[in-house]
């Protein structure tokens, strides 16, 4: 009996410790500092580059029979993971993540019916209709921000930010970039 009292002990233990690291205190002054990173999300989502990318390959629609369910079996190698990141767009949205020090660390665009366009990374959907980091800003033309959530490969907290792109006064697409919470909290001193 003891023994398996001092296992579930070490077990829970395990678990809140576990839960205590995954969290993350967003403070007025960090929010202060990621409201002006925003600020920047949205001039990159101006930009005229991406804007013209998400425009045309926008037009083209989501890849016929692609899902998310598919999107997962597809390899990191693969020459469709390969072609969103060698892409224009997925160049500019690179060389932006490249001057950041690693302060942004991931960006994707998606095109009019949430489908991808560009990347700097394989994500883990295709298709990102049904989801607030698309629908909120394509719907308002609104920037939207996640929660902050713990990267697991960089063991840092990160949150997401969504900025429409806009043409002709109306979103066409959405830029999604990853901001490291861990980071921009050091910089600002907490």
């Amino acid at each position: 009996m003891t023994r398996k009292l001092l296992a579930l002990a070490v077990l829970l233990a395990c678990v809140l410790a576990g839960g205590a690291r995954a969290t993350f205190e967003m403070t007025a002054a960090l929010q202060k500092e990621l409201d002006r990173h925003v600020e920047k999300i949205k001039t990159w989502a101006a930009d005229p580059a991406l804007v013209k990318a998400v425009f045309w390959e926008g037009k083209k629609g989501p890849i016929t029979g692609m899902d998310n369910e598919k999107w997962r079996s597809v390899r990191r190698s693969d020459e469709l993971v390969r072609s969103f990141l060698g892409s224009d767009a997925g160049k500019l949205l690179a060389k932006k993540l490249e001057s950041s020090n690693g302060l942004y660390v991931r960006a994707f665009v998606c095109g009019s019916k949430g489908e991808q366009i560009a990347s700097t990374e394989k994500t883990d959907s295709y298709l990102f209709g049904g989801q607030p980091r698309f629908d909120v800003p394509f719907t308002t033309a609104m920037p939207w921000q996640g929660p902050p959530e713990l990267d697991a490969d960089s063991d840092a907290h990160d949150v997401q930010i969504a900025a429409p792109v806009i043409a002709s006064g109306r979103p066409i697409g959405v830029l999604v970039v990853g901001v490291n919470l861990t980071k921009l909290e050091k910089t600002i001193g907490k």
